[in-house]
């Protein structure tokens, strides 16, 4: 059990589920495809950084790992509602959650990526194992874009 995250688009930040004055915990899955979404992944070589500096961010404890954490959803920060840019979206998400499949947690993961308003691009996952769904979750990435 993992305590269960929230996640406010709209502040585009996470926040403890609480009920009751209580923390909530779910089974895991949940905020890990939270935190593997909105976590910010390092930056490849070739990938142009939004603001045109050197920066290439990532999550410090990949220092420490075989493989990387998080999405790099974070490059599209300043991008225009393109298709171009909903299939990076795409892809960023179900790369983010390949270790999903490699660590047989699931069989499938199944990303949608889709304009939801100028500055917001939805995200449909959908992860089965077994025949059966385990998650599907819609999630909002707020950006400000280049309008």
């Amino acid at each position: 059990m993992d305590i269960a995250l929230r996640y406010d688009p709209g502040a585009k930040r996470f926040d403890l589920r609480l009920e009751g004055g209580d923390l909530l915990a779910d089974e895991g899955l949940e905020t890990a495809v939270l935190l593997s979404l909105f976590t910010d992944r390092r930056a490849l070589l070739e990938d142009r950084l939004p603001d045109g500096s050197s920066d290439r961010r990532g999550y410090w404890a990949d220092a420490y790992r075989d493989r990387r954490h998080g999405s790099r959803l974070w490059l599209l920060h300043r991008e225009k509602a393109e298709e171009d840019v909903r299939r990076r979206a795409r892809e960023y998400a179900e790369e983010a959650l390949a270790w999903l499949i490699e660590d047989g947690i699931a069989e499938s993961v199944e990303v949608e990526a889709r304009h939801v308003r100028f500055d917001t691009l939805g995200l449909r996952v959908v992860i089965r194992r077994g025949g059966r769904e385990l998650l599907e979750g819609q999630y909002d990435y707020v950006w400000r874009n280049a309008a």
